[in-house]
């Protein structure tokens, strides 16, 4: 028989940041609210989360480096919005984002979880933070408990 390690939902005790974008603040303030929601639910104190806003999505990649180096937090959620617009600026942008949180993540030994709504609409947007299609902070906040969870077992 082979040997199962995985994580679990439970938050207690560890310490999260969360990284966010000012801009298009009307939708990210859901993702916020939806990542802090469940954070707590399943566990976590207030006081063991902190919220770092950045201008844009493209000082989120800084802004998680440097929370990773500090070593201050057991997982870090990225939270953001990208909304298409005339340019090509969108597909650059959500490109690179993406790109540069993921290669933070496996380089920092840091759980990071991806909570960037990338949507051709701000209805699109409005629908992933928090009405039909469930909230992305929601959902990013739950990812990185099963992985700080996981990453626990994993050092052990």
């Amino acid at each position: 028989m082979y040997n199962v390690i995985e994580g679990n939902l439970s938050a207690a005790g560890f310490k999260f940041g969360i990284a966010i974008s000012r801009f298009n603040e009307f939708i990210n303030s859901k993702l916020l609210d939806g990542a802090v929601d469940y954070l707590t639910r399943s566990g976590a104190n207030e006081q063991d989360i902190t919220v770092v806003k950045v201008p844009g999505a493209f000082e989120l990649p800084m802004a998680i480096k440097i929370m990773a180096e500090t070593k201050k937090y057991d997982g870090i959620i990225c939270l953001g919005t990208l909304i298409r617009g005339e340019t090509n600026h969108f597909d650059l942008l959500s490109q690179q984002v993406a790109k540069m949180v993921s290669e933070l993540a496996v380089n920092s030994n840091t759980p990071v979880s991806y909570g960037i709504i990338t949507s051709e609409s701000i209805e699109q947007a409005i629908s992933r933070a928090g009405t039909k299609m469930g909230n992305k902070g929601f959902d990013a906040a739950m990812s990185i408990v099963e992985m700080v969870t996981l990453f626990a077992k994993l050092k052990k």
